[in-house]
């Protein structure tokens, strides 16, 4: 059980793969927080993420939950790992912050939530990216009318997939992840605090390849297998009364990370919700073009949900990237993917017709009558 009752919070940052650096970045830089130790099933690694961010000890799961000083776990192992990991941070009388998702299914994340609730401990999850200044001051433009009442959205991540730079891709394409749930956090999280709940979904899902092979790092070369789908497309309702409209996918050569919020007196173009900082512009309905508004706040990266919930374990207020956002995220992605998977949509009588493209030398100017 942790021991201290003030001053900095004490960490231990669980999972020492490729996002570790970032966290652990951050985490050592902020004075409210005190990172005791890194664990890795892979305890070289942990040591080796330990010593280049001076961290002063490391090891396994089990020795690092052990150690009285920690009080708050930062999770960071893969997804199929977050609710494991979890339960045995709560078990150990920790509380518990997660990379997202919060678990591969809302039941398990269920079990999570419970258990913190059980023993008054609190779970934290990412993505924290909302908290940054870009949509952080989207939130503050909303919430001052600038857009009047928001009607709708449209949120897109496309790109052609992380198996090109990322050195070990496979778990990112395996039940679990995907763009939809490897990406739709940071988009839907931005979503749901700019608009409210979702109450119900629609979508479809495709899959451009059955195999993908690793592009950089000592296993290129390599193929390995797509068990879900790589291009996701979703309609959202929301308990306000607006809808959206989303795109998550691995298959496009085009790379596209962006929200559009609509309202009856303007649109908002918000930057990259998986950025902390970005430009915001407004379009009104009466503007000739686009103004660029004032973006304030931090931007210093992935850690700053942990600092948030860290601050409110001390002061005893509500840290903001919780559990429970993330559960309601995850329902979403959950909804989604089993409506993409089952097709559920309402039947439209079939059109049997096709169109013909147009001739390509077709010259609306020629006279051919």
């Amino acid at each position: 059980m942790s021991t201290v009752s003030g001053g900095p919070v004490g960490v231990a940052v669980v999972g020492a793969g490729t996002i570790s650096s970032q966290y652990l970045r951050n985490l050592t830089r902020f004075p409210d927080l005190n990172v005791v130790a890194v664990a890795d099933i892979d305890q070289a690694r942990a040591a080796a993420a330990a010593a280049e961010h001076g961290v002063p000890a490391s090891g396994g799961l089990i020795e690092v939950l052990a150690l009285p000083e920690v009080e708050l776990v930062v999770n960071l192992t893969i997804p199929a790992a977050h609710a494991e990991v979890a339960l045995a941070a709560l078990a150990a009388g920790k509380h518990v912050y997660g990379e997202k998702p919060l678990a591969l299914a809302p039941e398990s994340a269920r079990a999570v939530l419970a258990e913190a609730a059980g023993r008054g401990l609190r779970v934290g999850n990412a993505p924290d990216t909302f908290l940054g200044a870009g949509i952080q001051s989207a939130l503050r433009a909303v919430a001052s009318g600038a857009i009047g009442t928001p009607v709708a959205a449209t949120a897109a991540f496309q790109s052609p997939g992380p198996e090109s730079w990322h050195p070990s891709p496979e778990f990112l394409f395996a039940h679990g992840a995907g763009p939809l749930f490897d990406m739709g956090p940071y988009y839907l999280t931005a979503l749901a605090a700019l608009l409210g709940p979702v109450t119900k979904v629609a979508a479809t899902g495709h899959k451009a390849r059955a195999k993908r092979v690793i592009g950089s790092g000592p296993k290129a070369g390599t193929e390995f297998p797509v068990e879900v789908p790589t291009h996701v497309t979703a309609l959202l309702e929301f308990a306000g009364g607006a809808g959206a409209t989303a795109t998550f996918s691995f298959d496009s050569p085009l790379v596209r990370q962006t929200i559009e919020l609509t309202g009856t007196e303007a649109t908002l173009l918000l930057p990259d919700p998986n950025n902390f900082d970005g430009v915001l512009k407004l379009r009104s309905v009466d503007a000739a073009e686009a103004e660029t508004l004032p973006v304030t706040g931090t931007d210093v990266g992935r850690g700053i949900g942990v600092l948030d919930m860290a601050r409110a374990l001390r002061t005893g207020q509500a840290h903001r990237a919780s559990g429970e956002l993330a559960l309601h995220v995850l329902d979403v992605m959950s909804a989604i993917a089993a409506s993409a998977d089952g097709q559920a949509f309402e039947a439209v009588p079939a059109w049997a017709d096709k169109l013909e493209p147009l001739p390509a030398e077709w010259d609306p100017f020629e006279a051919t009558l």
